[in-house]
């Protein structure tokens, strides 16, 4: 790995820590929030070989417009256009309602780039284990499986982007089918 692409992910880790450090995740355990993008990351190096560090980057980075007051103009000049195009494609817009944003993942998966794909996995099966250790306290099974289900529609149009982290988003899936299904 180049020297500048360590640079470009200590400082995205250091700009989404700074931008985060007041937020908790929703979980029961209330970890701290930077935890999920770094879990993230943790996924795409250790179980999908994924070096490329604007994929590193956005992942650190893509839930610091969603969440905190960061502006994607902010991120631009921080850390290029390449970075800020991956993580406005996994972005949501929160002015929109829920159902509509969660619908709208699933009906922009196919068109994401190959970069915002192993973003959009990282993600999901972060978000899936979430579940499955350490839910939001006042989620019932019956919301939790919607979630699960939900996933898998937002993962299916995406299919051949990794197939690593594909049978890793599979498996976790099928925990949480087995978990909370009755």
């Amino acid at each position: 790995m180049h020297p500048d692409s360590t640079t470009l992910i200590l400082k995205a880790l250091d700009f989404a820590a700074r931008k985060h450090r007041d937020q908790r995740r929703k979980g029961e355990n209330a970890v701290p929030y930077i935890n999920h993008p770094i879990e993230l990351v943790t996924l795409l190096w250790q179980k999908g070989d994924v070096r490329d560090e604007v994929v590193i980057a956005a992942a650190l980075l893509h839930d610091t417009v969603e969440d905190t007051d960061t502006s994607f103009d902010e991120l631009d000049t921080e850390f290029g256009p390449e970075v800020r195009r991956v993580v406005a494609e996994v972005t949501d817009d929160k002015s929109l309602p829920k159902a509509q944003r969660k619908q709208l993942q699933i009906d922009h998966a196919p068109h994401l780039s190959n970069q915002a794909r192993l973003v959009k996995l990282a993600d999901k099966i972060a978000n899936l284990r979430d579940i499955l250790i350490a839910p939001p306290a006042n989620w019932s099974d019956e919301r939790k499986l919607e979630y699960v289900e939900w996933s898998k529609q937002v993962v299916d149009p995406i299919r051949g982007s990794h197939p690593k982290l594909e049978a890793l988003f599979d498996q976790v899936y099928q925990q949480g089918l087995t978990r909370f299904s009755h």
